[in-house]
């Protein structure tokens, strides 16, 4: 077994974290740990076995037996390559833990030297019906403390000279199955925004800014006896997937509910169809997936010293998570990004942040290629007092921005299409101010391909 989990470890070399890991043989302590971040998972049950010690070199990690417990740091100063256990499936979110079937523990860890450390989430997914996990590794996105990137497969996927369209059609989607769904946002977030890793065998490859379509199951109220129509949904992983192994894709999803504005209670039959029906599956449920489709919002790789100003809203994010992984996170030997990836994300707060975790570490390791602003509008104020909004950091950095524009960057938008109005106002006053005129420097942009947007 220690051979065996060495020759992982070598496979994927990814990941340094300041901690000694350990893990219980057993089941969860809920006093160690505070209430996790979902409102609809019970309480695990009390500690039962003691701790089995995980050392730089592995060897002591015990595989067998049911695993579900937590992990602490005990030595600021040891780091050792992070390896999850069989069944362990990461997932971006706020804080670490390691959870049971219909269960989930997430926290911001305090340790005996009063540090605290945040990891993303790490789930234990019961394989079999039985109490048992089998063992495989499976790594993501826990906070690097060094530069190593991680070895991803197949590199055939780099081959392809186009982007892969539309290979799996409306009439006939493809069956994919459902990895995972884990919430990403805080307790004080409003609405809830979800996670969904989707296996699809490497049979739905895609390219990085691309979109699947999903079908939710049920007839379609306008055509009675027709499907659903297809609804769109960028994706947010690259090509390789949350598992580098080019056989999964996720999606960013938040819960579309509809609250009657009289009564402010909510009203099930006005819910969106679709992001419900996703955020309500299990791991193992069967979805009618197509595509993958669009070619706006591919990321140009033609230059990899070129900048990229991404400006998001809420889940569409999505493609730009996928941009930075493949830009900061993966070894990919046919693109070795040097240039600049500035990323603007708008949400309500701090507990709406999305990928928090992740964007904040390659903030942390790469200084000089990566930039990120967020524009709370619940927590933070404009220059004129009022909420802050995208447009508004925009704002802060126009002069910068339009600079990098004229020498060539890219500028990409994508969330609701509310969002556009109001930053193509801030930009078209920016503009007028330095003495150009809006509509032809937009219309430069787009003839140069430098614009690229993609709103819902």
């Amino acid at each position: 077994m220690l051979k065996k989990l060495q020759d992982l470890v070598l496979r994927i070399r990814h990941f340094e974290i300041d901690v000694i890991l350990r893990l219980l043989l057993g089941n969860l302590a809920p006093k160690r740990l505070p209430r996790s971040h979902s409102h609809h998972r019970p309480h695990p049950t009390k500690l039962a076995n003691p701790l089995v010690s995980l050392t730089r070199s592995l060897a002591p990690l015990g595989f067998l037996g049911e695993v579900g417990g937590f992990v602490r740091r005990e030595k600021m100063a040891l780091k050792t390559e992070l390896c999850c256990l069989s069944g362990a499936e990461i997932y971006p979110g706020k804080g670490f833990g390691l959870v049971r079937t219909e269960s989930q523990i997430c926290s911001n860890l305090s340790f005996q030297d009063n540090a605290r450390v945040s990891f993303p989430c790490i789930s234990l997914r019961n394989q079999k019906s039985h109490s048992k996990y089998n063992c495989r590794v499976l790594c993501m996105s826990v906070q690097q403390t060094g530069r190593q990137k991680v070895a991803v497969k197949p590199l055939e996927l780099e081959d392809a000279k186009v982007p892969p369209l539309n290979l799996y059609k409306p009439k006939e989607p493809y069956t994919a199955t459902i990895v995972s769904v884990e919430r990403l946002v805080g307790p004080k977030a409003p609405g809830e925004t979800c996670h969904i890793v989707i296996d699809h065998g490497g049979n739905v490859p895609y390219w990085e800014g691309q979109s699947y379509g999903i079908i939710p199951p049920g007839e379609n109220p306008k055509k009675p006896g027709a499907p659903h129509n297809v609804r769109l949904y960028s994706i947010a992983s690259t090509r390789y997937g949350d598992y580098f192994d080019g056989k999964t894709g996720s999606l960013c999803v938040r819960r579309a509910v509809y609250y009657d504005p009289e009564t402010g209670k909510e009203d099930p039959s006005k819910n969106g169809v679709c992001s419900n029906y996703l955020c309500d599956l299990k791991p193992g449920d069967k979805i009618q997936l197509t595509g993958p489709s669009g070619k706006v919002m591919l990321l140009p790789e033609d230059d990899p010293k070129a900048t990229h100003i991404m400006i998001a809203t809420g889940t569409g994010v999505a493609p730009f998570r996928g941009y930075l992984r493949r830009m900061f996170m993966e070894s990919v030997p046919a693109y070795q990004f040097k240039g600049l990836a500035w990323l603007f994300l708008g949400v309500a707060n701090s507990d709406s942040l999305l990928y928090d975790d992740e964007f904040t570490g390659y903030l942390r390791d790469y200084p000089d290629n990566f930039r990120f602003d967020r524009a709370l509008s619940r927590e933070q104020k404009n220059k004129s007092g009022g909420k802050m909004y995208v447009q508004d950091k925009i704002e802060e950095y126009s002069d910068e921005i339009f600079k990098l524009l004229d020498g060539g960057a890219h500028i990409y938008f994508c969330g609701l299409k509310g969002m556009m109005p109001g930053i193509q106002d801030t930009l078209k006053r920016v503009a007028e101010q330095r003495g150009e005129k809006w509509e032809e420097k937009l219309s430069q942009l787009r003839k140069n391909k430098q614009w690229h947007v993609e709103v819902y």
